[in-house]
Protein backbone atom coordinates (compact mmCIF):
# COMPACT_ATOMS: atom_id res chain seq x y z
CA UNK A 1 0.00 0.00 0.00
CA UNK A 2 0.88 3.86 -0.52
CA UNK A 3 2.68 5.83 2.43
CA UNK A 4 0.73 8.39 4.81
CA UNK A 5 -1.02 11.34 3.07
CA UNK A 6 -1.61 14.32 4.23
CA UNK A 7 -5.78 14.40 4.13
CA UNK A 8 -6.16 17.61 1.89
CA UNK A 9 -9.67 18.82 4.02
CA UNK A 10 -12.72 20.19 1.91
CA UNK A 11 -9.85 21.55 -0.92
CA UNK A 12 -11.77 23.00 -3.87
CA UNK A 13 -10.61 22.16 -7.30
CA UNK A 14 -9.59 25.90 -8.03
CA UNK A 15 -6.12 24.96 -5.59
CA UNK A 16 -4.86 22.51 -9.08
CA UNK A 17 -6.73 24.58 -11.90
CA UNK A 18 -4.50 26.51 -14.57
CA UNK A 19 -6.44 29.98 -14.94
CA UNK A 20 -6.97 28.92 -18.19
CA UNK A 21 -8.92 26.45 -17.53
CA UNK A 22 -10.53 27.71 -14.22
CA UNK A 23 -11.85 30.79 -16.69
CA UNK A 24 -13.39 28.55 -19.31
CA UNK A 25 -15.28 26.56 -16.51
CA UNK A 26 -16.44 29.65 -14.05
CA UNK A 27 -18.06 31.17 -17.17
CA UNK A 28 -20.15 28.01 -18.06
CA UNK A 29 -21.62 27.70 -14.67
CA UNK A 30 -22.46 31.54 -14.97
CA UNK A 31 -24.67 31.01 -17.99
CA UNK A 32 -28.18 30.37 -17.07
CA UNK A 33 -29.32 26.80 -17.35
CA UNK A 34 -26.61 25.93 -19.75
CA UNK A 35 -25.72 22.88 -17.62
CA UNK A 36 -29.34 21.54 -17.31
CA UNK A 37 -29.50 22.04 -20.99
CA UNK A 38 -26.69 19.95 -21.75
CA UNK A 39 -27.21 17.20 -19.17
CA UNK A 40 -31.06 17.07 -21.05
CA UNK A 41 -29.53 16.15 -24.19
CA UNK A 42 -26.28 14.64 -23.29
CA UNK A 43 -26.31 13.64 -19.42
CA UNK A 44 -28.74 11.08 -18.94
CA UNK A 45 -29.15 9.02 -21.86
CA UNK A 46 -26.11 8.45 -23.15
CA UNK A 47 -24.29 8.50 -19.76
CA UNK A 48 -26.71 5.08 -18.95
CA UNK A 49 -26.02 3.62 -22.12
CA UNK A 50 -21.95 4.37 -21.45
CA UNK A 51 -22.34 3.04 -17.82
CA UNK A 52 -24.78 -0.06 -19.13
CA UNK A 53 -22.39 -0.73 -21.94
CA UNK A 54 -19.32 -0.87 -19.59
CA UNK A 55 -21.36 -2.73 -17.00
CA UNK A 56 -22.08 -5.64 -19.69
CA UNK A 57 -17.80 -5.51 -21.30
CA UNK A 58 -16.19 -4.38 -18.59
CA UNK A 59 -15.37 -5.04 -14.24
CA UNK A 60 -16.78 -3.17 -11.41
CA UNK A 61 -14.15 -2.84 -9.35
CA UNK A 62 -15.66 -3.38 -5.67
CA UNK A 63 -14.70 -5.25 -2.39
CA UNK A 64 -14.22 -8.48 -4.64
CA UNK A 65 -13.25 -7.57 -8.01
CA UNK A 66 -9.42 -5.50 -8.72
CA UNK A 67 -9.70 -4.94 -4.53
CA UNK A 68 -5.82 -3.22 -5.22
CA UNK A 69 -7.66 -0.53 -7.04
CA UNK A 70 -10.21 0.09 -4.98
CA UNK A 71 -8.14 0.12 -1.77
CA UNK A 72 -6.11 2.79 -3.74
CA UNK A 73 -9.19 5.27 -5.03
CA UNK A 74 -10.52 4.65 -1.58
CA UNK A 75 -6.82 6.47 -0.19
CA UNK A 76 -7.04 9.08 -2.74
CA UNK A 77 -10.95 10.07 -2.22
CA UNK A 78 -9.69 10.58 1.18
CA UNK A 79 -6.74 12.57 0.87
CA UNK A 80 -9.21 14.94 -1.24
CA UNK A 81 -11.92 14.60 1.49
CA UNK A 82 -14.32 13.22 -0.57
CA UNK A 83 -17.75 10.82 0.06
CA UNK A 84 -19.27 10.21 -3.31
CA UNK A 85 -16.93 8.15 -5.04
CA UNK A 86 -17.30 7.44 -8.98
CA UNK A 87 -17.53 4.12 -9.61
CA UNK A 88 -14.55 2.75 -11.58
CA UNK A 89 -14.49 -0.05 -14.11
CA UNK A 90 -11.47 -1.92 -15.30
CA UNK A 91 -11.89 -2.52 -19.18
CA UNK A 92 -9.41 -5.13 -21.02
CA UNK A 93 -6.58 -3.28 -23.66
CA UNK A 94 -3.10 -3.66 -23.57
CA UNK A 95 -3.19 0.60 -24.39
CA UNK A 96 -1.68 2.67 -21.23
CA UNK A 97 -5.02 4.42 -21.09
CA UNK A 98 -7.98 5.80 -18.77
CA UNK A 99 -10.38 8.61 -18.42
CA UNK A 100 -13.61 9.93 -17.15
CA UNK A 101 -16.99 10.07 -18.51
CA UNK A 102 -20.67 10.66 -17.59
CA UNK A 103 -21.84 14.40 -16.40
CA UNK A 104 -24.71 13.46 -13.43
CA UNK A 105 -22.75 10.76 -12.59
CA UNK A 106 -19.33 10.59 -13.61
CA UNK A 107 -17.39 7.25 -13.59
CA UNK A 108 -13.71 5.93 -14.09
CA UNK A 109 -12.65 3.50 -16.76
CA UNK A 110 -9.03 1.78 -16.75
CA UNK A 111 -7.34 0.16 -19.38
CA UNK A 112 -6.35 -2.92 -17.89
CA UNK A 113 -2.79 -2.51 -19.10
CA UNK A 114 -2.41 0.51 -17.20
CA UNK A 115 -3.55 -1.32 -14.11
CA UNK A 116 -0.84 -4.15 -14.62
CA UNK A 117 1.78 -2.19 -15.69
CA UNK A 118 1.88 0.69 -13.03
CA UNK A 119 2.75 0.09 -9.18
CA UNK A 120 0.42 1.50 -6.96
CA UNK A 121 2.14 4.86 -6.78
CA UNK A 122 1.38 5.26 -10.04
CA UNK A 123 -1.98 4.02 -10.37
CA UNK A 124 -2.79 6.18 -7.49
CA UNK A 125 -1.46 9.17 -9.65
CA UNK A 126 -3.41 8.19 -12.74
CA UNK A 127 -6.60 7.70 -9.99
CA UNK A 128 -5.97 11.16 -8.57
CA UNK A 129 -6.01 12.84 -12.69
CA UNK A 130 -9.16 11.23 -13.36
CA UNK A 131 -10.91 12.35 -10.01
CA UNK A 132 -9.33 15.75 -10.73
CA UNK A 133 -10.79 16.10 -14.27
CA UNK A 134 -14.21 15.10 -12.29
CA UNK A 135 -13.62 17.50 -9.26
CA UNK A 136 -13.16 20.55 -11.61
CA UNK A 137 -16.38 19.71 -13.69
CA UNK A 138 -14.66 18.76 -17.28
CA UNK A 139 -17.02 16.69 -18.03
CA UNK A 140 -19.64 19.06 -19.10
CA UNK A 141 -16.96 21.15 -20.83
CA UNK A 142 -15.81 18.61 -22.78
CA UNK A 143 -19.60 18.02 -24.25
CA UNK A 144 -20.02 22.00 -25.09
CA UNK A 145 -16.10 20.98 -27.04
CA UNK A 146 -17.33 18.22 -29.08
CA UNK A 147 -20.63 20.45 -29.98
CA UNK A 148 -18.60 23.21 -31.08
CA UNK A 149 -15.49 21.05 -32.95
CA UNK A 150 -18.85 19.74 -35.19
CA UNK A 151 -20.61 22.99 -35.95
CA UNK A 152 -17.15 25.20 -36.74
CA UNK A 153 -17.34 25.90 -40.60
CA UNK A 154 -13.60 27.75 -41.07
CA UNK A 155 -12.34 26.55 -44.07
CA UNK A 156 -8.67 26.95 -45.06
CA UNK A 157 -6.16 25.62 -47.52
CA UNK A 158 -3.30 24.48 -45.17
CA UNK A 159 -2.46 20.60 -45.03
CA UNK A 160 -4.68 20.04 -41.71
CA UNK A 161 -8.50 19.98 -40.96
CA UNK A 162 -10.46 23.15 -41.95
CA UNK A 163 -12.35 23.85 -38.64
CA UNK A 164 -8.67 23.39 -36.87
CA UNK A 165 -8.72 27.40 -37.52
CA UNK A 166 -11.72 28.62 -35.85
CA UNK A 167 -10.68 31.02 -33.16
CA UNK A 168 -13.34 29.61 -30.79
CA UNK A 169 -12.08 26.11 -31.61
CA UNK A 170 -8.67 26.56 -30.79
CA UNK A 171 -9.69 28.69 -27.50
CA UNK A 172 -11.35 25.03 -26.62
CA UNK A 173 -9.03 22.90 -27.46
CA UNK A 174 -6.33 24.85 -25.88
CA UNK A 175 -8.51 24.44 -22.97
CA UNK A 176 -8.52 20.48 -23.43
CA UNK A 177 -4.99 20.92 -23.14
CA UNK A 178 -4.65 22.66 -19.89
CA UNK A 179 -7.46 21.01 -18.62
CA UNK A 180 -4.98 17.93 -18.64
CA UNK A 181 -2.63 19.89 -17.00
CA UNK A 182 -4.70 20.63 -14.05
CA UNK A 183 -5.62 16.97 -13.65
CA UNK A 184 -1.65 16.21 -13.79
CA UNK A 185 -1.78 18.31 -10.48
CA UNK A 186 -4.17 16.67 -9.24
CA UNK A 187 -2.59 13.51 -9.63
CA UNK A 188 0.30 14.86 -8.00
CA UNK A 189 -1.95 15.73 -4.93
CA UNK A 190 -2.96 12.34 -4.85
CA UNK A 191 0.81 10.85 -4.55
CA UNK A 192 2.39 14.32 -2.83
CA UNK A 193 5.31 12.87 -4.77
CA UNK A 194 6.71 14.64 -7.88
CA UNK A 195 8.86 11.36 -8.89
CA UNK A 196 5.79 9.10 -9.36
CA UNK A 197 4.02 12.35 -11.52
CA UNK A 198 7.44 12.08 -13.54
CA UNK A 199 7.79 8.32 -13.55
CA UNK A 200 3.92 8.34 -14.97
CA UNK A 201 4.18 10.80 -17.85
CA UNK A 202 7.55 8.72 -18.91
CA UNK A 203 6.09 5.09 -18.76
CA UNK A 204 3.01 7.31 -21.19
CA UNK A 205 6.17 8.21 -23.54
CA UNK A 206 8.64 5.55 -23.70
CA UNK A 207 6.91 2.27 -22.32
CA UNK A 208 9.66 1.01 -20.31
CA UNK A 209 10.93 3.37 -17.18
CA UNK A 210 14.04 1.23 -16.75
CA UNK A 211 15.59 1.95 -19.69
CA UNK A 212 14.89 5.83 -19.43
CA UNK A 213 16.06 8.75 -17.68
CA UNK A 214 14.78 11.38 -15.36
CA UNK A 215 17.04 14.33 -16.11
CA UNK A 216 17.25 13.25 -19.58
CA UNK A 217 14.08 13.25 -20.22
CA UNK A 218 13.17 16.92 -19.04
CA UNK A 219 16.34 17.95 -20.63
CA UNK A 220 14.08 16.70 -23.48
CA UNK A 221 11.18 18.98 -22.46
CA UNK A 222 13.37 21.95 -22.11
CA UNK A 223 15.16 21.42 -25.83
CA UNK A 224 11.41 21.26 -27.36
CA UNK A 225 10.11 24.22 -25.27
CA UNK A 226 13.07 26.30 -26.83
CA UNK A 227 12.26 28.70 -29.37
CA UNK A 228 16.31 29.32 -31.29
CA UNK A 229 14.74 28.18 -34.44
CA UNK A 230 11.38 30.03 -36.50
CA UNK A 231 10.73 26.94 -38.73
CA UNK A 232 10.46 24.89 -35.34
CA UNK A 233 7.68 27.14 -34.14
CA UNK A 234 5.85 26.28 -37.26
CA UNK A 235 6.57 22.31 -36.94
CA UNK A 236 5.18 23.09 -32.95
CA UNK A 237 2.08 24.54 -33.97
CA UNK A 238 0.84 21.96 -36.59
CA UNK A 239 2.14 18.95 -34.71
CA UNK A 240 -0.06 20.34 -31.65
CA UNK A 241 -2.94 21.88 -33.23
CA UNK A 242 -4.73 18.50 -33.59
CA UNK A 243 -4.11 17.23 -30.31
CA UNK A 244 -6.16 17.05 -26.74
CA UNK A 245 -3.43 16.46 -25.03
CA UNK A 246 0.15 18.10 -24.16
CA UNK A 247 2.72 16.13 -25.29
CA UNK A 248 4.54 13.72 -22.29
CA UNK A 249 7.16 15.74 -21.78
CA UNK A 250 5.57 19.00 -21.86
CA UNK A 251 3.61 17.46 -18.85
CA UNK A 252 6.48 16.40 -16.99
CA UNK A 253 8.05 19.69 -17.14
CA UNK A 254 4.55 21.59 -15.73
CA UNK A 255 4.57 19.56 -13.08
CA UNK A 256 8.23 20.30 -11.79
CA UNK A 257 7.52 23.97 -12.73
CA UNK A 258 4.23 23.98 -10.62
CA UNK A 259 6.38 22.53 -7.55
CA UNK A 260 9.71 24.90 -8.03
CA UNK A 261 6.49 27.98 -8.15
CA UNK A 262 6.04 27.27 -4.45
CA UNK A 263 2.06 26.84 -4.86
CA UNK A 264 2.09 22.72 -4.79
CA UNK A 265 4.08 22.68 -1.25
CA UNK A 266 2.03 25.53 0.17
CA UNK A 267 -1.18 23.10 -0.59
CA UNK A 268 0.27 20.46 1.27
CA UNK A 269 0.87 23.26 4.11
CA UNK A 270 -2.93 23.58 3.87
CA UNK A 271 -2.97 26.46 2.32
CA UNK A 272 -5.58 26.65 -0.80
CA UNK A 273 -9.20 27.48 -1.50
CA UNK A 274 -11.70 25.42 0.54
CA UNK A 275 -14.90 24.03 -1.48
CA UNK A 276 -17.09 25.84 1.29
CA UNK A 277 -15.88 29.58 -0.07
CA UNK A 278 -13.84 28.81 -3.37
CA UNK A 279 -16.98 29.40 -4.63
CA UNK A 280 -18.06 32.67 -2.82
CA UNK A 281 -14.69 34.31 -3.43
CA UNK A 282 -13.81 33.17 -6.86
CA UNK A 283 -13.24 36.51 -9.27
CA UNK A 284 -14.34 34.95 -12.85
CA UNK A 285 -13.41 38.42 -14.42
CA UNK A 286 -9.86 38.13 -12.99
CA UNK A 287 -9.23 34.57 -14.42
CA UNK A 288 -10.74 35.69 -17.52
CA UNK A 289 -8.53 38.28 -18.01
CA UNK A 290 -5.63 36.19 -17.19
CA UNK A 291 -6.41 33.28 -19.30
CA UNK A 292 -7.27 35.78 -22.57
CA UNK A 293 -3.48 37.57 -21.89
CA UNK A 294 -2.49 34.29 -22.28
CA UNK A 295 -4.02 33.01 -25.04
CA UNK A 296 -2.91 36.24 -26.61
CA UNK A 297 1.08 36.09 -25.55
CA UNK A 298 0.83 32.46 -27.34
CA UNK A 299 -0.82 33.72 -30.32
CA UNK A 300 1.39 36.55 -30.36
CA UNK A 301 4.49 34.43 -29.94
CA UNK A 302 3.91 31.80 -32.25
CA UNK A 303 2.63 34.33 -35.62
CA UNK A 304 6.03 36.31 -35.00
CA UNK A 305 7.90 33.12 -35.58
CA UNK A 306 5.89 31.68 -38.07
CA UNK A 307 6.22 35.61 -39.61
CA UNK A 308 10.07 35.15 -39.44
CA UNK A 309 10.22 31.49 -40.93
CA UNK A 310 8.18 32.84 -43.66
CA UNK A 311 10.87 35.26 -44.20
CA UNK A 312 13.90 33.08 -43.72
CA UNK A 313 16.30 32.49 -46.51
CA UNK A 314 17.53 29.08 -45.66
CA UNK A 315 13.95 27.58 -46.13
CA UNK A 316 12.60 26.41 -49.31
CA UNK A 317 9.74 28.02 -51.20
CA UNK A 318 7.95 25.44 -50.55
CA UNK A 319 7.66 25.81 -46.95
CA UNK A 320 8.12 29.57 -46.58
CA UNK A 321 4.37 29.48 -48.35
CA UNK A 322 3.11 27.30 -45.70
CA UNK A 323 4.18 29.14 -42.93
CA UNK A 324 3.41 32.42 -44.51
CA UNK A 325 -0.10 30.72 -44.61
CA UNK A 326 0.03 29.60 -40.91
CA UNK A 327 1.26 33.24 -40.22
CA UNK A 328 -1.85 34.67 -41.95
CA UNK A 329 -4.32 32.32 -40.63
CA UNK A 330 -3.15 32.94 -37.19
CA UNK A 331 -3.63 36.33 -37.28
CA UNK A 332 -6.95 36.14 -38.34
CA UNK A 333 -7.48 33.54 -35.94
CA UNK A 334 -6.53 35.82 -33.16
CA UNK A 335 -9.15 38.44 -34.70
CA UNK A 336 -11.97 35.45 -34.01
CA UNK A 337 -10.58 34.80 -30.55
CA UNK A 338 -10.24 38.30 -29.21
CA UNK A 339 -14.18 38.63 -30.86
CA UNK A 340 -15.32 35.62 -29.12
CA UNK A 341 -13.71 36.58 -25.65
CA UNK A 342 -15.39 40.33 -26.53
CA UNK A 343 -18.69 39.45 -27.23
CA UNK A 344 -19.15 36.31 -24.94
CA UNK A 345 -18.06 38.46 -21.67
CA UNK A 346 -19.59 41.86 -22.94
CA UNK A 347 -21.87 41.93 -20.49
CA UNK A 348 -19.14 41.95 -17.89
CA UNK A 349 -19.93 45.76 -16.79
CA UNK A 350 -23.96 45.73 -17.52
Amino acid sequence: MTTQKTVLHQISSRAWEHPADRAALNTLKKVPGLDKLLSMLFGATSERSLRLMYLASSVRVSDKQFVRVKLLFDEVCKTFDIEKRPEIYVSQSTILNAFAVGMDNPFIVLNSGLVERLDDEELTEVLGHELGHIMSGHMLYRTLFVILQKVSKSLVQLPVPNWIFSGVYYALQEWSRKSELSADRAGLLATQNPDVSLRVAMKLAGGNFEQMDVAAFLEQAEEYNKNDNAGDTVFKFLNIIGESHPFASTRALEIVNWVRSGDYDATLQGIYPRRTDAEKNASVWEDVKEASEGYANDFKDATESTRNAANASQFNDQFKQTAQNVSDKMDETTKKAKDFFDDFFKNKNA
